[in-house]
């Protein structure tokens, strides 16, 4: 089984490593073409200047970038050359009306349509250990679970298309109001004079332990936000949530309130940051 990668980000490359080292990778796109070139060079696959002569020559087709609008783009650019009987992953997250559409638009070409969003952040996708929720048919799940096992450590299918995204949505509100709480008190537990360190330690080891706490939490009281989910990207996911919410008639108001405050962070300047850097407004507010 051949699989084509299209889009190289910070996860795409770690995604990319894990297939090739599994050797399943057989080629890669991405917007930018140096970027492509030179990991088709470390990883001796082909690398493609277009979508379409990729999903020409493999039997798999990894989409993994970060607009609505960019996943139909790829999706319409692949629709004329890809081959019957190929299945797309779309590995990005995106909106399910998104996903509903790109699946529409493969089906008439008889190629299956997977939604596999995933969570894990960087750490995940370098070392295989993310987290996948897939929307889809089953039967097209089973068949491509060699490529998406070399990537990640589980594998749930939650139903037809569209509820792989629908669950990263709940992923993605869950993870607003975990950002919340955790940069909140440890922002009141340092303006208590104490021991960061010994705080983050002994209560990640108790009830309110948490993965964003023992993996972020001593980097954000010592004022390093180094991204392992950007901010700006985590403000675009949770505007899908909220058009989702929209639509369903549900309330999200820690989505709500985070999407404020990223907003302010980012006219600061600190888009590009971790998710971490909610810790910035709630340790300068007095």
């Amino acid at each position: 089984m051949k699989a084509g990668l299209i889009g190289l980000g910070a996860m795409g490359l770690g995604m990319a490593r894990n297939l090739a080292k599994a050797g399943l990778l057989a080629a890669v796109y991405n917007r930018t073409e140096s970027k492509a070139h030179d990991l088709a060079d470390e990883l001796r696959v082909s690398a493609h200047t277009d979508p379409a002569e990729l999903a020409q020559v493999v039997d798999v087709v990894l989409i993994c970038i970060s607009a609505d609008q960019d996943v139909l783009a790829v999706v319409n650019a692949i629709a004329d050359s890809i081959k019957p009987g190929t299945v797309v992953i779309d590995m990005s997250t995106v909106s399910s009306d998104t996903a509903l559409q790109a699946a529409a638009m493969m089906a008439e070409k008889q190629v299956d349509f997977l939604d596999a969003p995933v969570s894990g952040g960087v750490e995940g996708a370098n070392n295989g250990t993310l987290v996948t929720m897939v929307g889809g048919d089953a039967d097209a799940l089973e068949r491509v679970r060699p490529v998406l096992a070399a990537m990640t450590k589980r594998i749930v299918h939650m139903g037809p298309v569209g509820m792989g995204q629908a669950t990263k949505a709940v992923n993605q509100i869950m993870c607003a109001g975990i950002s919340q709480a955790v940069t909140e008190a440890l922002a009141f537990g340092q303006a208590q004079g104490l021991p960061m360190d010994k705080v983050v330690d002994v209560i990640s080891g108790g009830a309110s332990g948490n993965w964003f706490l023992e993996h972020r939490g001593l980097t954000m009281t010592q004022g390093t936000f180094a991204p392992g989910f950007k901010l700006a990207l985590h403000h675009k996911d949770l505007n899908i949530c909220r058009h989702m919410a929209q639509k369903s008639g549900s309330a999200i108001p820690l989505s709500d309130k985070t999407v404020k405050d990223y907003e302010q962070l980012m006219a600061q300047g600190f888009g590009d940051e971790d998710i971490s850097a909610l810790y910035r407004l709630k340790r300068d507010k007095k």
